[in-house]
Formats: structure tokens, sequence, C-alpha cells
């Protein structure tokens, strides 16, 4: 894909390739198109096949910003690279934080920076903790499955077959992600008002969520089931999240 600037604030969007057709799944990508959309600055998006992801990050000259469990440097995406400033970021929260400086639209309320921060790093715990629900049914690219699903395995440290998860085993894991959701439904202070979790107003932690929610749809055989609980909660936010949820 030709990613040369058009207009004078143009962004590249490195996103991980799904499908065809494309229906992408990563959760932190997602809360980095939420923002793109949502401040709508001029973006395209280049997707990577899941094997390229490491070769394309070091191409960009960005370090890893994770580790793996044994220590050992995670790459991933999202990245994007903004022409108007030649500027390089990769890290979802730091993305968000770079487009609220270039939008009249803010992401963040005045002082809610180092709230989102750890509202963050805690919904990412929380929704990481039922990944293994997922895992297997990851909608890679059919051309190169075989090679994204040998990455996946290694940057899991597992065979594919351990995350197929069934019958009774399943059933208690799909209760206690429900359970678990119980803690996060107390951050919708003004459900009465509105779907957000602060009511009519929309703001980045709502993305955070949502891009855990994209997630879950693209791979969850149970997702109907998860948009039903707590009386529809996340279900509702989801959809609401719709507004800012179109991939180009």
């Amino acid at each position: 894909m030709d990613t040369t600037m058009d207009t004078p604030n143009q962004i590249t969007f490195y996103d991980i390739a799904s499908g065809p057709p494309v229906h992408p799944y990563a959760p932190n990508p997602w809360k980095a198109r939420y923002a793109l959309n949502y401040t709508h600055v001029s973006y395209t998006t280049q997707w990577v096949e899941l094997p390229d992801v490491t070769a394309t990050r070091k191409s960009l000259n960005l370090k890893a910003c994770r580790r793996h469990a044994d220590d050992t440097d995670f790459y991933t995406l999202p990245v994007i690279h903004d022409h108007s400033s030649d500027t390089l970021v990769g890290d979802s929260f730091d993305i968000a934080l770079h487009l609220d400086t270039k939008s009249d639209r803010p992401l963040f309320r005045p002082g809610t920076t180092a709230l989102h921060r750890g509202f963050n790093a805690y919904a990412d715990s929380l929704f990481t903790s039922f990944v293994p629900l997922a895992a297997y049914y990851l909608p890679f690219n059919p051309d190169s499955a075989h090679i994204s699903k040998a990455e996946f395995c290694r940057r899991a440290g597992r065979e594919l077959s351990e995350f197929e998860i069934k019958g009774k085993a399943r059933q208690d894991m799909l209760k206690a992600f429900e359970e678990g959701l119980v803690p996060l439904t107390a951050w919708f202070v003004k459900r009465d008002e509105g779907p957000f979790l602060e009511g009519r107003e929309v703001m980045y932690a709502d993305f955070i969520i949502g891009g855990w929610l994209q997630f879950f749809r693209n791979t969850l055989p149970e997702w109907s089931d998860l948009k039903s609980w707590h009386d529809g909660l996340f279900g509702k936010l989801f959809d609401a999240l719709e507004e800012w949820a179109d991939v180009q």
C-alpha cells in the first residue's frame, strides 16, 4: 500500500491483517482506530500480516513496547506515522495522547491522563485473563494462516490446541468472565443517562473497553452472550461505539 502523504496531516496506521474479508480483531489497534476516527484526522491503514509484525516495527526503528513471559522483546502493533511532523508512535495509549494534540475533539478530559493510563492497564489485565476463551478462533488470513498460527503460538508459548477449551471447563471460564466483569461495571457511573462510562459523553476510556469488545466480537463464539451480560451494558456500549468503528 502506498503510504505517501496526500494531505498535510496524513497518518499511516499500521494494523494486523485478518480475513479476508478484512475484519480487524487485535484490541490495541482497535483502541487506536476508535481514536483516529473520533478525532477526524486523515489516515490510511497499512495492513501487516502477523508474521511480518516484528520486521515491520524494526524497519520503522521502533523498539518493542512489551516483553514476552521469557523477558524477550515483544514486537506488536499498532503504530502510526504522522507525516505532518514525521513522528512515529508505537503504543496505543501514546497514540491517543498524540492524537489529542491534533484535534479539537479531546479524547481526555483535563487532568485525567494518569487515570486513563491506570484504567488502560486494569482493563488490559482483566480482559487478557479470558483471552484463552477466544484464542483458538483468531481470524487469521487463510493465505498465511499456517505461518500466523505458528507465530501466535511462539508468542503465547503454547500450542494452539491448548486454547481449544470445551465442555464444562469452557462454561466455568465463561461464568468466571461474566463475574470478572462486575468490578468494571462499577465504572459506568451514569448508566441511566447513556451507554458510555460517564453517560452521554464518550471519552478514551470507552475506546479502551471497545477495543477489547471488538476482539471478542471477532473471536468469541459466545459473543451474543457477552453482549447480554449485566443487563446488556457492554452490548450497549459496543453498539454506541459503532459511530467510530469505520475500517479505512
